[in-house]
Protein backbone atom coordinates (compact mmCIF):
# COMPACT_ATOMS: atom_id res chain seq x y z
CA UNK A 1 0.00 0.00 0.00
CA UNK A 2 1.74 3.08 -1.27
CA UNK A 3 1.71 5.36 -4.26
CA UNK A 4 2.26 3.57 -7.56
CA UNK A 5 2.45 6.59 -9.86
CA UNK A 6 5.57 7.41 -11.82
CA UNK A 7 7.27 10.73 -11.36
CA UNK A 8 6.40 13.81 -13.41
CA UNK A 9 7.05 13.22 -17.08
CA UNK A 10 9.61 10.45 -16.70
CA UNK A 11 11.99 10.16 -19.63
CA UNK A 12 12.55 6.49 -20.45
CA UNK A 13 13.83 4.89 -17.24
CA UNK A 14 16.20 2.58 -19.08
CA UNK A 15 17.24 -0.89 -18.01
CA UNK A 16 16.47 -0.25 -14.35
CA UNK A 17 12.71 -0.66 -13.88
CA UNK A 18 10.93 2.37 -12.46
CA UNK A 19 10.68 1.95 -8.70
CA UNK A 20 7.47 3.62 -7.66
CA UNK A 21 6.37 2.35 -4.24
CA UNK A 22 7.76 3.01 -0.82
CA UNK A 23 8.02 -0.73 -0.16
CA UNK A 24 10.14 -1.23 -3.27
CA UNK A 25 12.34 1.72 -2.40
CA UNK A 26 12.82 0.42 1.12
CA UNK A 27 13.81 -2.97 -0.29
CA UNK A 28 16.23 -1.26 -2.66
CA UNK A 29 17.67 0.68 0.28
CA UNK A 30 18.21 -2.53 2.25
CA UNK A 31 20.03 -4.14 -0.67
CA UNK A 32 22.12 -1.24 -1.94
CA UNK A 33 22.73 1.25 0.88
CA UNK A 34 25.19 -1.03 2.75
CA UNK A 35 27.41 -0.79 -0.35
CA UNK A 36 27.15 2.95 -1.10
CA UNK A 37 26.16 4.47 2.25
CA UNK A 38 24.02 7.20 0.73
CA UNK A 39 21.15 7.36 3.23
CA UNK A 40 22.20 8.06 6.80
CA UNK A 41 18.77 8.27 8.48
CA UNK A 42 15.77 6.44 6.98
CA UNK A 43 12.32 7.67 7.94
CA UNK A 44 10.45 4.97 9.89
CA UNK A 45 7.14 6.72 9.18
CA UNK A 46 7.51 6.77 5.39
CA UNK A 47 5.16 3.86 4.75
CA UNK A 48 2.52 5.34 7.05
CA UNK A 49 2.77 8.60 5.11
CA UNK A 50 2.41 6.72 1.83
CA UNK A 51 -0.76 5.00 3.02
CA UNK A 52 -2.23 8.33 4.12
CA UNK A 53 -1.44 9.99 0.81
CA UNK A 54 -2.86 7.05 -1.14
CA UNK A 55 -6.07 7.46 0.82
CA UNK A 56 -6.17 11.12 -0.16
CA UNK A 57 -5.82 10.16 -3.80
CA UNK A 58 -8.57 7.56 -3.48
CA UNK A 59 -10.81 10.30 -2.05
CA UNK A 60 -10.13 12.48 -5.08
CA UNK A 61 -7.70 14.89 -3.43
CA UNK A 62 -4.55 15.16 -5.53
CA UNK A 63 -2.21 17.91 -4.40
CA UNK A 64 -0.22 18.10 -7.64
CA UNK A 65 2.19 16.15 -9.86
CA UNK A 66 4.37 15.14 -6.88
CA UNK A 67 1.52 13.73 -4.79
CA UNK A 68 2.64 10.48 -3.18
CA UNK A 69 6.17 10.60 -4.58
CA UNK A 70 9.11 9.78 -2.29
CA UNK A 71 11.97 12.25 -1.85
CA UNK A 72 15.25 12.14 0.06
CA UNK A 73 16.58 15.23 1.84
CA UNK A 74 20.20 16.14 2.52
CA UNK A 75 21.15 15.95 6.19
CA UNK A 76 21.83 19.66 6.52
CA UNK A 77 18.17 20.57 5.91
CA UNK A 78 15.85 20.71 8.91
CA UNK A 79 13.19 18.06 9.34
CA UNK A 80 11.14 18.16 12.53
CA UNK A 81 10.67 14.39 12.60
CA UNK A 82 14.25 13.35 11.80
CA UNK A 83 17.67 14.48 13.08
CA UNK A 84 19.61 17.14 11.19
CA UNK A 85 23.33 16.66 11.84
CA UNK A 86 25.25 18.25 8.92
CA UNK A 87 27.30 15.06 9.26
CA UNK A 88 28.73 16.10 12.62
CA UNK A 89 28.69 14.18 15.89
CA UNK A 90 28.20 17.54 17.60
CA UNK A 91 24.58 17.54 16.36
CA UNK A 92 24.03 13.78 16.20
CA UNK A 93 22.70 13.41 19.75
CA UNK A 94 20.62 16.57 19.67
CA UNK A 95 16.84 16.43 19.21
CA UNK A 96 15.46 17.14 15.76
CA UNK A 97 14.92 20.80 14.88
CA UNK A 98 11.64 22.24 16.16
CA UNK A 99 10.32 22.93 12.67
CA UNK A 100 10.67 21.74 9.10
CA UNK A 101 12.71 24.00 6.84
CA UNK A 102 10.32 25.96 4.59
CA UNK A 103 11.41 23.91 1.59
CA UNK A 104 10.58 20.67 3.43
CA UNK A 105 7.22 22.08 4.42
CA UNK A 106 6.56 22.84 0.75
CA UNK A 107 7.50 19.29 -0.21
CA UNK A 108 5.11 17.83 2.33
CA UNK A 109 2.32 20.23 1.32
CA UNK A 110 2.81 19.08 -2.28
CA UNK A 111 2.26 15.49 -1.15
CA UNK A 112 5.86 14.27 -1.13
CA UNK A 113 6.94 11.51 1.24
CA UNK A 114 10.24 12.21 2.98
CA UNK A 115 11.98 8.83 2.78
CA UNK A 116 14.93 9.89 4.91
CA UNK A 117 18.08 11.99 5.12
CA UNK A 118 21.14 11.61 2.91
CA UNK A 119 24.78 11.68 3.93
CA UNK A 120 27.02 14.59 2.95
CA UNK A 121 30.53 15.89 3.18
CA UNK A 122 30.59 17.05 6.80
CA UNK A 123 29.54 20.69 7.27
CA UNK A 124 28.99 20.79 3.50
CA UNK A 125 32.74 20.48 2.97
CA UNK A 126 33.75 23.71 4.70
CA UNK A 127 35.68 22.59 7.76
CA UNK A 128 39.15 21.58 6.58
CA UNK A 129 41.00 21.97 3.29
CA UNK A 130 42.15 18.34 2.90
CA UNK A 131 38.70 16.77 3.15
CA UNK A 132 37.36 13.81 1.19
CA UNK A 133 34.00 14.40 -0.44
CA UNK A 134 31.26 12.16 0.87
CA UNK A 135 32.77 11.58 4.33
CA UNK A 136 31.20 12.67 7.58
CA UNK A 137 31.78 11.54 11.14
CA UNK A 138 28.06 10.86 11.56
CA UNK A 139 27.29 9.21 8.23
CA UNK A 140 30.60 7.62 7.27
CA UNK A 141 31.79 7.45 3.66
CA UNK A 142 29.44 7.58 0.67
CA UNK A 143 30.72 5.72 -2.40
CA UNK A 144 30.11 6.09 -6.12
CA UNK A 145 27.75 3.34 -7.36
CA UNK A 146 29.55 3.15 -10.72
CA UNK A 147 32.80 2.20 -8.98
CA UNK A 148 32.87 1.79 -5.22
CA UNK A 149 36.49 2.93 -4.94
CA UNK A 150 35.64 6.23 -6.66
CA UNK A 151 34.43 9.46 -5.11
CA UNK A 152 30.75 10.31 -4.99
CA UNK A 153 31.64 14.00 -5.13
CA UNK A 154 30.28 16.49 -2.69
CA UNK A 155 28.95 17.88 -0.67
CA UNK A 156 25.52 16.52 -1.67
CA UNK A 157 27.07 13.09 -2.03
CA UNK A 158 24.28 10.97 -0.61
CA UNK A 159 21.56 12.72 -2.60
CA UNK A 160 23.36 12.11 -5.89
CA UNK A 161 24.25 8.51 -5.10
CA UNK A 162 20.78 7.64 -3.82
CA UNK A 163 19.18 8.75 -7.08
CA UNK A 164 21.83 7.03 -9.21
CA UNK A 165 21.56 3.79 -7.24
CA UNK A 166 17.76 3.65 -7.46
CA UNK A 167 16.82 4.46 -3.86
CA UNK A 168 14.67 7.39 -4.98
CA UNK A 169 14.03 9.32 -8.16
CA UNK A 170 13.90 12.64 -6.30
CA UNK A 171 16.36 14.12 -3.83
CA UNK A 172 17.32 17.52 -2.47
CA UNK A 173 20.90 18.78 -2.25
CA UNK A 174 22.49 22.08 -1.35
CA UNK A 175 25.26 24.04 -3.06
CA UNK A 176 27.66 26.81 -2.16
CA UNK A 177 30.20 26.11 -4.90
CA UNK A 178 29.72 22.85 -6.79
CA UNK A 179 27.97 20.82 -4.10
CA UNK A 180 25.01 19.87 -6.32
CA UNK A 181 26.53 19.85 -9.80
CA UNK A 182 29.65 17.91 -8.75
CA UNK A 183 27.90 14.83 -7.29
CA UNK A 184 25.29 15.03 -10.05
CA UNK A 185 28.00 14.80 -12.72
CA UNK A 186 30.03 12.11 -10.95
CA UNK A 187 26.98 9.90 -10.38
CA UNK A 188 25.16 10.38 -13.68
CA UNK A 189 22.09 12.28 -12.45
CA UNK A 190 20.55 15.70 -13.04
CA UNK A 191 21.60 18.42 -10.62
CA UNK A 192 20.04 21.89 -10.60
CA UNK A 193 21.55 24.70 -8.53
CA UNK A 194 18.93 27.48 -8.74
CA UNK A 195 19.53 31.19 -8.61
CA UNK A 196 20.39 32.06 -5.01
CA UNK A 197 17.26 33.36 -3.30
CA UNK A 198 14.66 31.44 -5.31
CA UNK A 199 14.34 28.85 -2.53
CA UNK A 200 14.11 29.94 1.13
CA UNK A 201 17.38 29.34 2.98
CA UNK A 202 15.85 29.17 6.45
CA UNK A 203 16.30 25.83 8.15
CA UNK A 204 19.40 24.91 6.17
CA UNK A 205 22.71 24.56 8.02
CA UNK A 206 24.61 27.41 6.36
CA UNK A 207 27.99 28.29 5.02
CA UNK A 208 27.23 31.54 3.20
CA UNK A 209 23.96 33.41 2.77
CA UNK A 210 25.34 35.00 -0.41
CA UNK A 211 26.10 31.67 -2.12
CA UNK A 212 24.05 28.90 -0.47
CA UNK A 213 20.97 27.39 -2.07
CA UNK A 214 19.11 24.11 -2.04
CA UNK A 215 18.17 22.42 -5.31
CA UNK A 216 16.83 19.27 -6.99
CA UNK A 217 18.84 16.15 -7.79
CA UNK A 218 16.83 13.77 -9.97
CA UNK A 219 16.90 11.15 -12.69
CA UNK A 220 15.38 13.43 -15.34
CA UNK A 221 15.23 17.11 -16.14
CA UNK A 222 11.44 17.06 -16.01
CA UNK A 223 11.59 15.77 -12.47
CA UNK A 224 14.01 18.54 -11.53
CA UNK A 225 11.66 21.10 -13.07
CA UNK A 226 8.69 19.75 -11.15
CA UNK A 227 10.66 19.80 -7.89
CA UNK A 228 11.88 23.34 -8.51
CA UNK A 229 8.29 24.46 -9.00
CA UNK A 230 7.38 23.16 -5.55
CA UNK A 231 10.57 24.32 -3.82
CA UNK A 232 10.10 27.89 -5.07
CA UNK A 233 6.46 28.08 -3.95
CA UNK A 234 4.69 27.32 -7.22
CA UNK A 235 4.51 30.83 -8.70
CA UNK A 236 6.40 29.61 -11.79
CA UNK A 237 5.66 26.26 -13.42
CA UNK A 238 9.11 25.21 -14.55
CA UNK A 239 7.71 22.11 -16.27
CA UNK A 240 6.56 24.44 -19.04
CA UNK A 241 10.21 24.94 -19.94
CA UNK A 242 10.49 21.28 -21.01
CA UNK A 243 9.32 21.95 -24.56
CA UNK A 244 11.02 19.33 -26.69
CA UNK A 245 14.20 19.38 -28.75
CA UNK A 246 13.86 22.55 -30.85
CA UNK A 247 16.47 25.08 -29.76
CA UNK A 248 16.62 27.03 -33.01
CA UNK A 249 15.86 30.34 -31.31
CA UNK A 250 18.68 30.07 -28.76
CA UNK A 251 22.35 31.06 -28.87
CA UNK A 252 24.72 29.16 -26.59
CA UNK A 253 28.25 30.22 -25.81
CA UNK A 254 31.09 27.71 -25.42
CA UNK A 255 33.80 29.11 -23.15
CA UNK A 256 37.05 27.21 -23.58
CA UNK A 257 40.29 27.95 -21.75
CA UNK A 258 40.63 26.33 -18.31
CA UNK A 259 37.05 25.04 -18.39
CA UNK A 260 38.19 22.41 -20.91
CA UNK A 261 41.34 20.36 -21.34
CA UNK A 262 41.73 18.80 -17.92
CA UNK A 263 40.32 15.41 -18.99
CA UNK A 264 40.70 13.96 -22.49
CA UNK A 265 37.74 11.62 -22.06
CA UNK A 266 35.53 14.37 -20.69
CA UNK A 267 36.43 16.64 -23.60
CA UNK A 268 35.51 13.90 -26.10
CA UNK A 269 32.08 13.36 -24.54
CA UNK A 270 31.52 17.12 -24.26
CA UNK A 271 32.30 17.65 -27.95
CA UNK A 272 29.67 15.01 -28.74
CA UNK A 273 27.25 16.96 -26.55
CA UNK A 274 27.90 20.11 -28.56
CA UNK A 275 27.10 18.22 -31.73
CA UNK A 276 23.76 17.12 -30.25
CA UNK A 277 22.93 20.69 -29.30
CA UNK A 278 23.68 21.76 -32.87
CA UNK A 279 21.35 19.05 -34.18
CA UNK A 280 18.65 20.55 -31.93
CA UNK A 281 19.07 23.79 -33.87
CA UNK A 282 20.94 25.82 -31.27
CA UNK A 283 23.45 28.36 -32.54
CA UNK A 284 26.78 27.61 -30.87
CA UNK A 285 29.20 30.48 -30.46
CA UNK A 286 32.44 28.62 -29.84
CA UNK A 287 35.95 29.40 -28.63
CA UNK A 288 34.93 32.10 -26.19
CA UNK A 289 36.89 33.05 -23.12
CA UNK A 290 35.33 33.34 -19.69
CA UNK A 291 37.76 35.34 -17.59
CA UNK A 292 39.29 33.41 -14.74
CA UNK A 293 37.30 34.62 -11.74
CA UNK A 294 40.36 34.79 -9.51
CA UNK A 295 39.52 36.19 -6.14
CA UNK A 296 40.05 32.89 -4.31
CA UNK A 297 41.15 34.85 -1.27
CA UNK A 298 38.15 37.18 -1.64
CA UNK A 299 35.79 34.21 -1.76
CA UNK A 300 37.46 32.66 1.27
CA UNK A 301 37.05 35.93 3.16
CA UNK A 302 33.35 35.98 2.25
CA UNK A 303 32.69 32.37 3.22
CA UNK A 304 34.65 32.66 6.46
CA UNK A 305 32.92 35.83 7.63
CA UNK A 306 29.45 34.62 6.67
CA UNK A 307 29.94 31.16 8.17
CA UNK A 308 30.63 32.52 11.65
CA UNK A 309 27.59 34.80 11.60
CA UNK A 310 25.19 32.54 9.73
CA UNK A 311 26.04 29.33 11.60
CA UNK A 312 25.64 30.99 14.99
CA UNK A 313 22.24 32.29 13.90
CA UNK A 314 21.24 28.80 12.74
CA UNK A 315 22.37 27.10 15.95
CA UNK A 316 20.20 29.53 17.92
CA UNK A 317 17.14 27.98 16.22
CA UNK A 318 17.92 24.51 17.56
CA UNK A 319 16.60 23.20 20.86
CA UNK A 320 18.67 23.95 23.98
CA UNK A 321 21.50 21.70 25.07
CA UNK A 322 23.63 21.61 21.95
CA UNK A 323 26.38 23.82 20.52
CA UNK A 324 25.47 27.49 20.11
CA UNK A 325 28.52 28.97 18.40
CA UNK A 326 31.28 28.11 15.97
CA UNK A 327 33.67 28.15 18.92
CA UNK A 328 31.58 25.41 20.55
CA UNK A 329 31.93 23.26 17.43
CA UNK A 330 35.68 23.79 17.26
CA UNK A 331 36.00 22.76 20.91
CA UNK A 332 33.80 19.69 20.34
CA UNK A 333 35.96 18.56 17.43
CA UNK A 334 39.09 18.87 19.55
CA UNK A 335 37.48 16.84 22.32
CA UNK A 336 36.49 14.14 19.80
CA UNK A 337 39.55 14.43 17.58
CA UNK A 338 39.98 10.67 17.28
CA UNK A 339 36.84 10.55 15.15
CA UNK A 340 36.10 14.07 13.96
CA UNK A 341 39.67 15.06 13.06
CA UNK A 342 40.97 11.63 12.09
CA UNK A 343 41.37 12.34 8.37
CA UNK A 344 41.58 16.15 8.10
CA UNK A 345 41.54 19.22 10.27
CA UNK A 346 39.33 22.23 10.90
CA UNK A 347 41.47 25.13 9.76
CA UNK A 348 38.56 26.64 7.81
CA UNK A 349 36.46 26.66 10.97
CA UNK A 350 39.33 28.23 12.89
CA UNK A 351 39.86 30.87 10.21
CA UNK A 352 36.14 31.71 10.33
CA UNK A 353 36.22 31.98 14.11
CA UNK A 354 38.87 34.68 13.79
CA UNK A 355 36.74 36.93 11.54
CA UNK A 356 35.31 40.24 12.73
CA UNK A 357 31.72 40.27 11.48
CA UNK A 358 29.87 41.51 8.42
CA UNK A 359 30.71 45.15 9.10
CA UNK A 360 34.40 44.38 8.71
CA UNK A 361 36.00 46.39 5.86
CA UNK A 362 37.78 43.17 4.82
CA UNK A 363 34.43 41.41 4.37
CA UNK A 364 32.70 44.32 2.62
CA UNK A 365 35.52 44.70 0.09
CA UNK A 366 35.84 40.94 -0.51
CA UNK A 367 32.10 40.52 -0.99
CA UNK A 368 31.99 43.24 -3.62
CA UNK A 369 35.06 41.88 -5.41
CA UNK A 370 33.73 38.30 -5.46
CA UNK A 371 30.33 39.41 -6.74
CA UNK A 372 31.88 41.43 -9.53
CA UNK A 373 34.23 38.61 -10.49
CA UNK A 374 31.33 36.21 -10.98
CA UNK A 375 28.72 38.48 -12.50
CA UNK A 376 30.96 40.56 -14.75
CA UNK A 377 32.40 37.38 -16.25
CA UNK A 378 29.09 35.66 -16.99
CA UNK A 379 26.98 38.68 -17.86
CA UNK A 380 29.75 40.26 -19.90
CA UNK A 381 30.15 37.17 -22.07
CA UNK A 382 26.39 36.80 -22.53
CA UNK A 383 25.93 40.45 -23.43
CA UNK A 384 28.90 40.82 -25.77
CA UNK A 385 27.90 37.75 -27.80
CA UNK A 386 24.10 38.04 -27.52
CA UNK A 387 23.89 34.66 -25.80
CA UNK A 388 21.06 32.98 -23.92
CA UNK A 389 23.33 30.66 -21.91
CA UNK A 390 26.74 29.01 -21.69
CA UNK A 391 27.65 25.32 -21.86
CA UNK A 392 30.78 23.59 -20.56
CA UNK A 393 31.97 20.25 -19.15
CA UNK A 394 30.71 19.75 -15.61
CA UNK A 395 33.45 17.98 -13.63
CA UNK A 396 36.25 15.51 -14.22
CA UNK A 397 35.32 11.83 -13.96
CA UNK A 398 35.22 10.55 -10.39
CA UNK A 399 38.65 10.37 -8.77
CA UNK A 400 39.84 7.54 -6.54
CA UNK A 401 38.81 7.93 -2.90
CA UNK A 402 41.75 8.98 -0.73
CA UNK A 403 40.83 9.63 2.89
CA UNK A 404 44.45 10.34 3.78
CA UNK A 405 45.28 13.00 1.19
CA UNK A 406 41.81 14.22 0.30
CA UNK A 407 40.13 14.94 -3.03
CA UNK A 408 41.89 15.10 -6.41
CA UNK A 409 39.60 17.37 -8.42
CA UNK A 410 40.99 18.20 -11.87
CA UNK A 411 38.50 20.86 -12.94
CA UNK A 412 34.96 22.12 -12.53
CA UNK A 413 32.25 24.40 -13.93
CA UNK A 414 30.88 26.01 -10.79
CA UNK A 415 33.09 28.88 -9.62
CA UNK A 416 31.78 31.80 -11.68
CA UNK A 417 28.15 30.98 -10.89
CA UNK A 418 28.99 30.47 -7.22
CA UNK A 419 30.48 33.94 -6.91
CA UNK A 420 27.58 35.48 -8.82
CA UNK A 421 24.74 33.58 -7.12
CA UNK A 422 23.64 32.42 -10.59
CA UNK A 423 22.06 29.09 -11.62
CA UNK A 424 23.73 25.96 -12.98
CA UNK A 425 22.25 22.76 -14.36
CA UNK A 426 24.34 19.62 -14.86
CA UNK A 427 22.89 16.82 -16.98
CA UNK A 428 24.52 13.45 -17.78
CA UNK A 429 26.36 13.49 -21.11
CA UNK A 430 28.10 10.11 -21.29
CA UNK A 431 30.67 7.75 -19.81
CA UNK A 432 34.46 7.85 -19.60
CA UNK A 433 35.83 4.34 -18.93
CA UNK A 434 32.51 3.44 -17.32
CA UNK A 435 32.33 6.58 -15.15
CA UNK A 436 29.60 9.19 -15.69
CA UNK A 437 30.34 12.72 -16.80
CA UNK A 438 28.03 15.64 -17.47
CA UNK A 439 27.70 18.98 -19.18
CA UNK A 440 26.67 22.13 -17.36
CA UNK A 441 24.40 24.88 -18.60
CA UNK A 442 25.05 28.28 -17.01
CA UNK A 443 23.29 31.62 -17.28
CA UNK A 444 22.52 34.92 -15.66
CA UNK A 445 20.40 35.36 -12.54
CA UNK A 446 16.90 33.89 -12.76
CA UNK A 447 17.56 32.19 -16.08
CA UNK A 448 16.64 28.87 -14.49
CA UNK A 449 13.81 28.31 -16.95
CA UNK A 450 16.15 28.73 -19.93
CA UNK A 451 18.66 26.27 -18.46
CA UNK A 452 15.87 23.74 -17.90
CA UNK A 453 14.75 24.10 -21.51
CA UNK A 454 18.29 23.54 -22.78
CA UNK A 455 18.97 20.59 -20.51
CA UNK A 456 15.68 18.90 -21.34
CA UNK A 457 16.27 19.24 -25.08
CA UNK A 458 19.80 17.87 -24.74
CA UNK A 459 18.67 15.01 -22.50
CA UNK A 460 15.96 14.03 -24.98
CA UNK A 461 18.37 14.16 -27.92
CA UNK A 462 21.03 12.19 -26.08
CA UNK A 463 18.62 9.41 -25.15
CA UNK A 464 17.40 9.18 -28.76
CA UNK A 465 20.98 9.03 -30.03
CA UNK A 466 22.58 6.78 -27.43
CA UNK A 467 19.82 5.17 -25.40
CA UNK A 468 19.06 5.52 -21.68
CA UNK A 469 21.87 6.20 -19.27
CA UNK A 470 23.21 2.87 -17.99
CA UNK A 471 22.40 1.55 -14.55
CA UNK A 472 25.36 1.55 -12.15
CA UNK A 473 26.73 -1.95 -11.65
CA UNK A 474 28.12 -1.40 -8.14
CA UNK A 475 31.55 -2.53 -9.29
CA UNK A 476 34.28 -2.64 -6.69
CA UNK A 477 36.70 -0.49 -8.65
CA UNK A 478 37.59 1.18 -11.94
Amino acid sequence: MSSTRQGPGDVSPGPRPAIVTVEELQARYAAVNPLVNAVCTPNPAALTEAVRLDAERDDGRVRGPLHGLPVLVKDNIDTADLPTTAGSLALADQPPPPHDAPLVRRLREAGCIVLGKTNLSEWANFRGSASSSGWSAFGGLTRNPYALNRSAGGSSSGSGVAVAAGMADLAIGTETNGSIVCPAALNGVVGLKPTVGLIPQQGIVPISHSQDTAGPMTRTVRQAAALLTVLTGGATDYLRSCRGEDLSDLRIGVPRGPLWGYSTGLDRVSEEALELLSRCGATLVDHLSLPTPGGDEDQLHVLSHELKVDLTAYLATRKPGGPRTLADLIAFNKQHADVELRYFGQELFERAEGTEGLDSPVYVAARLAALRAGRDGIDGLLRENQLDALVMPSYSPAWTIDLINGDHVLGSSSSHAALAGYPLLSVPSGLVEGLPVGITFSGTGRSDDTLIRLAHAFETARIKAHGPFPTPELRQWV
